[in-house]
């Protein structure tokens, strides 16, 4: 069924907004998939917030010009499902990778970044990247270990001279 103008000027609006907010875009080829495996591919992308959508590619070059990912039109031959992270910048990348382990015939394209194409061996790079609230705990755990030694060390010098004190009474008692 061919679209009408309309119909693509507004493809092309939704996929060009989303761009513009997404941190990070996979393009993979899904050639052979069957209807119930794009339906899972799509819940599962809806659960870790990724929009993913199949759009014919010279709507998709038009959607992402100006955009970060204007690095990725020249690549997109073929049928293609694009995946963008809205969030968390590695979620496209964990849902496809994942997804593309179990199901062969999903093979990724295209993989950027902050305006950069990234080769596609890359995505577990970009997948195993940790969610903002790994990063910040993390984070805290590296600012949290200087000062637990601090108060070790610190305790330490009391806990020492109690010690030396104990030894010191047990050895004339002793004698």
């Amino acid at each position: 069924m061919a679209l009408s103008l309309e119909q693509k000027k507004a493809i092309v609006a939704e996929v060009a907004d989303i761009a513009a907010s997404a941190h990070s875009a996979v393009a993979a080829e899904y050639r052979g998939l069957t209807v119930g495996e794009m339906t899972a591919l799509r819940a599962k992308a809806r659960e870790d917030n990724v929009y993913l959508r199949v759009v014919k590619n010279t709507l998709a070059q038009r959607a992402v010009r100006g955009s970060d990912f204007e690095c990725m039109a020249d690549g997109m031959v073929g049928p293609l499902v694009f995946a963008f992270s809205q969030e968390d910048p590695g979620a496209a990348a964990r849902v496809v990778e994942s997804f593309s382990k179990e199901h062969k015939q999903l093979v990724v394209k295209m993989v950027s970044i902050g305006g950069k194409l990234l080769d596609t061996s890359e995505i577990s790079t970009l997948a195993k990247m940790p969610t903002y609230d790994q990063a910040v705990s993390m984070l805290m755990a590296v600012m949290k270990a200087p000062v637990e030694k601090l108060a070790r060390t610190v305790n330490e010098v009391p806990g020492k001279l109690v010690r030396t004190v104990a030894a010191i009474r047990d050895a004339k008692d002793a004698a």
